[in-house]
């Protein structure tokens, strides 16, 4: 039978070999697991759905397309004399049973091939990486952008020599380090330079006083834990905000497709994420009808799964509306760029300490600038400054969000 390239999703039309798991020649059980394929968005494994002996027809690093074949498996082939089922090779025998096997050391551990390359590179030793895929294996994404800064020690001071150099010695190493595109990141540059190019897109700026979210926060925040098991945090009034503004101004929440205009009778808000494999942006549906408990939970699930590259392809896909807080990073102010078909952004950034002027006088409060990002074909001007507006309304004073006025 063979090995093919599964549709994982409508958006998706070609995926890299990650790795293979099973070795050319191998024999193989059903349900074990092969291979695992790396998408723009999420990885995916692929597992036996027959026995047999393996005949790897892609190698790691190959960009295959959608449908196309990449193994086989030959199920006439004998199983080889000696040769343990996955549940005969989960039951220990009785000499394995009796003493206690010592953890394997760290540097045992499985590792993907692309690690020990990688992990040199960047000065760091792949022994002491801690694996986050089955069964504990190392994957490039475990490996650190670069090597930890060893503590400070103090030395004698060295003397100054007579003359300085007006120019350090090179110390040999190349000038430059060419690095092919991962999957996700040439989907993250080819996403955004079409957004650029295809829509026409404005931002629109606002302000907004977080004194009063902020203390709202502040005086529940213990008893919101208590009750619900999460924290209370800023991204939750955000999401209502949103949702409630997307409610008064359903343009902001249509999106363009051809020569028409697709207004969704939903809304389901994406919430841009980092990841160890780039930004991604689960969506959380309804975002309209569900809580602020239930919102705050759902974020931190997404952010959890993440990290791990455990989000599925539904999640990433079909949201309305999308929310980026270039905050978290210390951003006072940017221009989102928009995740089409979707019309519009919103972008959140740090919450400031700075002077304002309230009823005549000049006072300290915490500031957040807002920014809108949006598709002048689709959504006008007056509409966007009404909505961006309505979001500062809504965080200025929360009891108008709760009571939706």
């Amino acid at each position: 039978m063979d090995i093919v390239v599964p549709q994982v999703g409508e958006s998706i039309v070609e995926a890299a070999i990650g790795e293979w798991f099973k070795k050319d020649g191998e024999y193989v059980e059903k349900d074990e697991l092969l291979m695992e394929l790396e998408t723009e968005k999420v990885n995916v494994e692929i597992i036996a759905e027959a026995s047999g002996v393996l005949k790897v027809m892609a190698q790691t690093g190959d960009v295959v397309a959608i449908g196309a074949t990449i193994g086989q498996i030959d199920e006439s082939a004998a199983k080889p004399a000696g040769a343990a089922t996955p549940e005969e090779k989960a039951q220990p025998t009785a000499a394995q049973a009796e003493p206690a096997p010592a953890a394997p050391a760290k540097g045992d551990a499985p590792m993907n091939p692309a690690v020990p390359k990688i992990a040199a590179e960047r000065g760091i030793d792949p022994a002491g990486l801690t694996g986050s895929g089955r069964d504990g294996r190392i994957l490039v994404d475990d490996i650190p952008a670069q090597a930890p800064t060893p503590p400070a020690v103090t030395k004698p001071a060295a003397p100054a020599p007579a003359v300085k150099p007006a120019v350090a010695a090179a110390d040999g190493g190349e000038r430059i380090k060419r690095v092919p595109m991962s999957q996700i990141r040439k989907k993250i540059a080819e996403h955004l330079l079409k957004a650029k190019q295809e829509t026409a897109m404005l931002t629109t700026f606002n302000e907004t006083d977080m004194s009063k979210t902020k203390d709202i926060r502040a005086r529940y925040k213990e008893a919101f834990k208590e009750r619900h098991g999460i924290n209370l945090g800023f991204m939750s009034f955000f999401v209502k905000a949103a949702a409630a503004a997307l409610e008064l101004y359903p343009e902001v929440n249509a999106s363009i497709d051809g020569s028409d205009m697709i207004y969704h009778n939903y809304i389901d808000i994406g919430v841009a994420v980092g990841s160890k494999r780039g930004l991604v942006v689960p969506v959380i549906r309804n975002a309209n009808l569900i809580s602020f408990h239930e919102i705050e939970a759902t974020i931190a699930d997404f952010a959890k799964r993440a990290q791990a590259g455990k989000l599925t392809l539904d999640e990433l896909e079909g949201g309305t509306f999308t929310i980026s807080n270039g905050g978290v990073y210390g951003s006072l102010l940017s221009t989102p760029i928009l995740n089409p078909p979707q019309s519009a952004i919103l972008g959140m950034h740090a919450i400031v300490d700075r002077p304002v002027a309230r009823n005549g006088e000049v006072v300290i409060r915490p500031m957040m600038n807002l920014a809108l990002s949006y598709d002048h074909r689709i959504i006008d001007g007056q509409q966007a400054v009404g909505f961006l507006k309505q979001i500062k309304t809504y965080i200025d004073d929360p009891e108008t969000l709760l009571l939706k006025l």
